[in-house]
Parts: structure tokens; C-alpha cells; sequence
């Protein structure tokens, strides 16, 4: 059993196993052509980050479900496909839009699994407002998809704990090494300072907020010890 079938047999045993759809095909086909289109990926935005995300939501999918009286809030079938889907359309990675066109990968690979119309038209909208920038550059928007898209909170929530902590950390130094030539490794400190420590305040669900308080403490400890020993050559 590969690590997808592992999370999947995982959703399906939880308290909301029972709203997931019969088969995991269509899961599994997008899955599948995810690994794939991110095999180019730099190991910061890998399919490894893509099935942390995934278990990520998850977890918080589970909590939230077991603390609301909602139940129907989420819908989980949207939650799992939006945490694979999350960085195909990713702009740092995108080739050139061709005559200022660029046809969105998530439509491509859900059509193909045989997504309904309806379920396309929701993972897309997710996946299009999970980004930091996205949220930065307005607020407001992004507040109002998630009045009608719930399951966005749990999707970007993952994302963004998967961006802080040790593993936020060890992206942030691959990322800058990967992608931004001429950079040196203080540049990856220093966006810890610039963005990292701020999503913990950005955190929409209440399990989002707990997990990030405890790896935000370590952003914490870790910008003690690289300041301490940087300090050794600034004397």
C-alpha cells in the first residue's frame, strides 16, 4: 500500500468516512497525475509536500468534525482533491501562458478523473484562493469563498503549517537555493522574520491555530540559535 492508499484508507476511517464518495478511483487518478506533474517540481513544492498537505487536512478535517455540530459543514471529497490539486496551478512553476492564456491544470486532471462539473467548479475555487498572496492582495475575497467554501480554511491551513515548523524551515532554504539565484542563506532567515512567523495569525480553523502555535514556537527557537551563532562572524 502506497502512501496515497494509506491516507485515503485513513479518510475513509474516520468519523466522516461515510460521505466519502464508493470508489477511490477518481482519488487515485489525480493522485497520480499530481506525482507526476510535480516530478520537475524542486523538492520545497514536491509530491512529498503535496501528501503532507493531504494529511494534513485530514487531521484537521477529523478534528473539526468531531468538535462542530455542523457536520455537513465540509465537504471531504473537496477537502482531498483541493490539498492534492493545491500547487498545480502554482505561478512559480508554471511554463509561459501561451497568447496570455493559460489553461488550469486542476480542470484538466479532474475532468479526466471523471469529476462532476459541479465538483471541478468547487475544487477549483478552493485551490485558486489558498495562497498567501492571494490572501494578502485581498482579504475580503478571500473571505467571501470562504463562506462558500469552507473547506478552504482546512486546505489552506495545511498548506501554511506545512510552511512553518522544522519542514517549513527545511522548504524555505530549498526553495531559496532552488529558485532565487545569488541568494544566500541569511535571505532564508530573513523570510522567516518576513512571512513564516505571520501565518500562525492567519489560521482559520481551530485545530489550524493549535498546530501552528507549536511549530511557530520553533521558527522561535530556531531564529535564537542562527542569530547566536551568525553573531560569531559579526563581532
Amino acid at each position: 500500500m502506497d502512501s496515497v492508499d494509506r491516507l485515503l484508507a485513513s479518510a475513509r476511517a474516520a468519523p466522516y468516512g461515510h460521505l466519502l464518495p464508493a470508489t477511490d478511483d477518481m482519488f487515485r487518478s489525480v493522485a497520480l497525475e499530481v506525482e507526476a506533474h510535480m516530478s520537475n517540481y524542486d523538492a520545497s513544492h514536491d509530491f512529498h509536500h503535496i501528501l503532507r498537505v493531504l494529511a494534513l487536512s485530514l487531521r484537521i478535517l477529523e478534528s473539526e468534525y468531531e468538535s462542530t455540530i455542523d457536520k455537513d459543514r465540509f465537504n471531504p471529497t473537496v477537502v482531498i482533491l483541493s490539498a492534492l490539486l493545491h500547487d498545480v496551478n502554482d505561478k512559480k512553476y508554471l511554463p509561459p501562458a501561451v497568447d496570455g492564456h493559460q489553461t488550469s491544470k486542476v480542470t484538466l486532471v479532474l475532468e479526466q478523473a471523471g469529476a462532476s462539473r459541479t465538483l471541478v467548479a468547487s475544487v477549483e475555487e478552493v485551490v485558486n484562493h489558498v495562497s498567501y498572496s492571494t490572501e494578502i492582495k485581498d482579504p475580503s475575497k478571500v473571505q467571501g469563498v470562504l463562506q462558500i467554501h469552507p473547506e478552504l480554511a482546512v486546505v489552506q491551513d495545511a498548506d501554511r503549517i506545512d510552511a512553518i515548523g522544522a519542514i517549513g524551515i527545511g522548504r524555505t532554504f530549498t526553495f531559496t537555493g532552488a529558485k532565487l539565484q545569488g541568494a544566500s542563506m541569511q535571505n532564508s532567515r530573513e523570510h522567516i522574520d518576513e512571512k513564516l512567523e505571520r501565518l500562525e495569525g492567519m489560521m482559520k480553523t481551530n485545530t489550524g491555530k493549535k498546530m501552528a502555535r507549536e511549530r511557530t514556537e520553533r521558527l522561535t527557537v530556531f531564529k535564537k540559535w542562527w542569530d547566536e551563532e551568525t553573531m560569531l562572524v559579526a563581532v
